[in-house]
C-alpha cells in the first residue's frame, strides 16, 4: 500500500542561496509589521507631577488607610465671614451707629447747609450733636426762610438723631483712639441763646402791630 505525500504538493521549494520569495528587489528584507500599542494612563502627565489618586484594593476614593469621610451638612455656610461691627469714624471705638447731624446758616439772602455723617460712638456722636446744634441756634435765624423752615427742621432732626447715640454704651477703655470732646450741654453754651434775638424781635414786631391798630 502506497504512502500519501506529506506537505503541500503544490508549494515551490525555495532555491538554495537565492533571494527570499517575498523580498522586494533592491531593498533589505522587511520585518513583519507589528501593530502599535495603545498608550495607557494619562499621555500628558509629566514624571513627578501630581495627578488623581490611584485606586487601591478596598479603598475606592483615597490612599491606603484613609477612609472616605463625607463633608458635614451646611459646611459651605461656615466659610462666609461674619459682618464686622461698625467703628466710630472719629476714634475707631465700638459700638457705633450710622447717623447724620446737620447745621444750617441763614444770612438774609445767603444760606448754607452742612452735615457730618457716618458711624459714631456715644461720646463722639454727642459731641457732634452739641456742636452743630449750637452752630445752628446762633447762625440759622437771620433769613426769613431759615427762620420759619430750615432752622426749625434742622434742630428737630438733630434732636431725634441724638437719641440713637445717647443709647450706646461708651467704648471700652484701650479700644479706641482720641475721642471728640463733647463739652458742656447745649443749654449751658451762651451762643445757643443768640437765636433768641430774632425770635424776640419778631415777637416785638407782632405785638407792636397789634397795639397800633385801633
Amino acid at each position: 500500500m502506497a504512502t500519501p505525500p506529506q506537505g503541500n504538493p503544490y508549494a515551490t521549494a525555495p532555491q538554495a542561496g537565492g533571494p527570499h520569495p517575498y523580498a522586494q528587489p533592491g531593498g533589505h528584507p522587511q520585518a513583519p509589521a507589528v501593530p502599535p500599542q495603545q498608550p495607557t494612563g494619562n499621555p500628558f502627565a509629566q514624571p513627578g507631577t501630581f495627578g488623581p489618586p490611584q485606586a487601591h484594593p478596598g479603598q475606592p476614593y483615597g490612599h491606603p488607610g484613609t477612609p472616605y469621610t463625607p463633608a458635614p451638612p451646611h459646611a459651605h455656610y461656615q466659610a462666609h465671614p461674619q459682618p464686622l461691627t461698625p467703628a466710630c469714624r472719629f476714634c475707631g471705638g465700638s459700638p457705633a451707629v450710622p447717623v447724620t447731624f446737620r447745621a444750617h446758616r441763614g444770612l438774609l439772602v445767603v444760606m448754607t447747609f452742612r452735615k457730618l455723617d457716618g458711624p459714631m460712638c456715644g461720646t463722639c456722636g454727642v459731641a457732634v450733636y452739641r456742636a452743630l446744634t449750637t452752630e445752628t441756634l446762633w447762625q440759622g435765624w437771620w433769613s426769613p426762610v431759615s427762620l420759619f423752615v430750615f432752622t426749625p427742621f434742622t434742630l428737630i432732626h438733630n434732636l431725634v438723631v441724638s437719641r440713637k447715640v445717647k443709647k450706646l454704651q461708651p467704648p471700652a477703655p484701650g479700644h479706641h483712639g482720641r475721642q471728640v470732646d463733647p463739652g458742656v450741654p447745649v443749654h449751658r453754651r451762651p451762643l445757643a441763646y443768640v437765636g433768641l434775638v430774632p425770635v424776640l424781635w419778631l415777637l416785638f414786631m407782632i405785638v407792636s402791630g397789634l397795639t397800633q391798630n385801633p
